[in-house]
């Protein structure tokens, strides 16, 4: 594989709930096709899905008709310049950025799309059990 893209669908806190890994020149929405798709077999209760202008057109109205999900594309304001966070499109980049603290997935090291798939499903489930562990209460001596 010559580069890979990675499309990732997260909740509102950042948790994983979909890895789709695919070659780099594949477009962002063919990429989620495939992973809207499975959201909505192992996720039946979600209906709305929040995305960046890379999703909208055609996505939007294939999302509504073939797997039963709202589709609401969050869009950068016209009249601000530089950069600005917008909400909810920064949950996915803070995502992103956990799984790349993971060394297998900075590089394409993998030779397989699923074997990468695996490694991010890896950085995800190490990231949530320190999280799960993590203590409330201060240690006692």
């Amino acid at each position: 594989m010559q580069g890979t893209k990675r499309h990732i669908i997260v909740d509102t806190l950042g948790l994983l709930l979909v890895v789709i890994v695919t070659a780099a020149d594949v477009q962002d929405r063919d990429g989620a096709k495939p992973a809207l798709a499975l959201l909505r077999d192992w996720y039946e209760r979600i209906t709305l899905i929040w995305a960046d202008s890379a999703y909208a057109g055609k996505l939007v109205t294939w999302a509504r008709k073939h797997v039963q999900l709202t589709l609401e594309i969050v869009k950068r304001s016209n009249d601000v310049s530089g950069f600005v966070v917008l909400p909810r499109r920064w949950v996915v980049e803070r995502t992103l950025s956990w799984i790349c603290q993971r060394r297998r997935c900075v590089r394409d090291y993998e030779r397989l799309s699923e074997h990468h798939e695996a490694m991010v499903l890896w950085a995800m489930i190490i990231l949530m059990g320190r999280r799960l562990t993590r203590s409330t209460s201060p240690k006692s001596r």
